[in-house]
């Protein structure tokens, strides 16, 4: 049970803009060279930038590791009031 409840923290560590380790990760919904769109343990996270790359994935874990050039990463919480069945982009730009 130790182990799942410190898999649930989010945490964050930017080096030079250039690489990036992410906790707490759920769900990687989109990603491109240029954006990267994840669900976390707080909320929605969009990750901007240029040549961004997934280097590794654990859901399991709840792990990434991305590298490129790291622009801007903007939250956005998800309302628990969304109506059953709503896909997550309604809920996401109400």
């Amino acid at each position: 049970m130790d182990e799942r409840q410190t898999s649930r923290q989010h945490k964050m560590i930017i080096t030079d803009r250039a690489s990036g380790v992410l906790n707490g990760v759920l769900d990687i919904l989109s990603f491109d060279i240029n954006e990267i769109l994840l669900e976390t343990e707080q909320g929605m996270l969009m990750i901007k930038g240029k040549d961004l790359h997934v280097n590794r994935l654990s859901l399991e874990k709840g792990e990434l590791d991305i590298t490129g050039r790291i622009d801007s990463m903007l939250y956005s919480d998800i309302s628990p009031k969304g109506k059953q069945g709503e896909s997550l982009f309604g809920r996401l730009f109400k």
